[in-house]
């Protein structure tokens, strides 16, 4: 999407992808650098544009949040975002494909959005602000796939 498209109050919801990029008990993660959640860490990814893959949405995401290229592994879970106003209406809403991926090149880097990227271990996870719903979903991944190299 371009930074003209208006995701707040959208009329559908907004279809997004995100990165699960485990090493060993550690996951790559992105601080974001605009709103909304402003400084919250969450899972490299974004906006899925029109025409674009999924798998090539996944791979551009990572390359302009982190610096790094990556090979796109199998779909690890659909998580659902939404993010109610003061008076309850729903000001962003999120449905976000997770997949697991592998880096092949490049080195860690913040770009586009992102604050900071970090190689986060497991354990220290909890410390972090992270993104509603999200911690979550990495210990899912943790669980069903271990500390496995994809």
């Amino acid at each position: 999407m371009s930074d003209n498209d208006d995701r707040r109050y959208p009329r559908r919801p907004i279809l997004g992808v995100g990165a699960l990029i485990l090493e060993g008990d550690r996951i790559l993660m992105v601080q974001r650098g605009k709103a909304p959640l402003l400084g919250y860490w969450s899972l490299p990814g974004g906006a899925v544009e029109t025409g674009e893959l999924l798998r090539d949405a996944i791979a551009r995401e990572v390359l302009e949040e982190t610096a790094l290229t990556v090979e796109v592994g199998e779909m690890a879970e659909v998580f659902e975002r939404l993010m109610p106003d003061a008076d309850g209406g729903t000001e962003y809403h999120y449905v976000l494909l997770d997949y697991l991926c592998k880096v092949t090149g490049g080195t860690p880097a913040p770009g586009d959005d992102s604050a900071a990227v970090a190689w986060v271990r497991r354990e220290d996870l909890p410390t972090l602000l992270i993104t509603p719903g999200t911690l979550e979903v990495i210990e899912r991944v943790f669980a069903r796939y271990g500390n496995q190299q994809f």
